[in-house]
């Protein structure tokens, strides 16, 4: 049975992580250069396979006693907001152009990319994190995979428009503020559990 509460506790704070990585970038990159349908199958093909690996480390994690897996989560939240807070934009990406348009090298090049950019990336981990804090793979799964492809479709279609009403700096500092909470919630029931 899915959790509505945890799905959308995960939606959440995956979707504010991620919208200000450079995989959305790159998916807007993309998507004015192909095909925005064949773009987002090959970027959503890459998320669904990192949330499926991201959801399984999770849950062996799960296999801990529960006080090991709230230290654990909480110190990886800390730092996952760290990172947030550290972060500094190093510049675009360069993307190879496909040779021609049709749906298997634009989706393809869409898939290898999220593949390669999002491994060990800082939503994957905290999608792990995730898993193990509410042992409800099905629920963490759906809110990561959901919030990633909401991403990618607003990078591919609108980002453009988002980052000059948004400032990319105040996303980040959301993000960063909801994985601190979560950080010390989660020692907090590490120590008091």
């Amino acid at each position: 049975m899915i959790s509505l509460t945890v799905t959308a506790v995960v939606f959440g704070v995956v979707f504010l992580a991620e919208l200000p990585d450079k995989t959305a970038l790159a998916g807007l990159v993309l998507g004015t250069r192909y095909r925005a349908s064949y773009v987002f199958a090959g970027v959503a093909a890459a998320f669904a396979l990192h949330v499926v690996l991201a959801v399984a480390a999770g849950s062996v994690l799960t296999l801990l006693p529960q006080q090991i897996v709230h230290a654990l989560t909480g110190v990886l939240f800390l730092g996952g907001a760290a990172v947030l807070l550290m972060r500094k934009d190093d510049g675009d990406e360069e993307i190879r152009k496909p040779e021609d348009q049709s749906f298997w090298k634009v989706s393809g090049a869409g898939f290898m990319l999220i593949l390669v950019a999002e491994f060990g990336d800082l939503t994957q981990i905290m999608t792990a994190n995730l898993a193990a804090r509410y042992d409800d793979p099905l629920s963490v799964g759906l809110g990561a995979v959901l919030a990633l492809w909401a991403v990618a479709g607003l990078g591919i279609v609108g980002g453009k428009a988002l980052m000059k009403r948004v400032p990319l700096a105040l996303i980040t500092k959301i993000a960063a503020l909801l994985m601190l909470g979560l950080g010390v919630w989660s020692l907090w029931e590490a120590v008091t559990g």
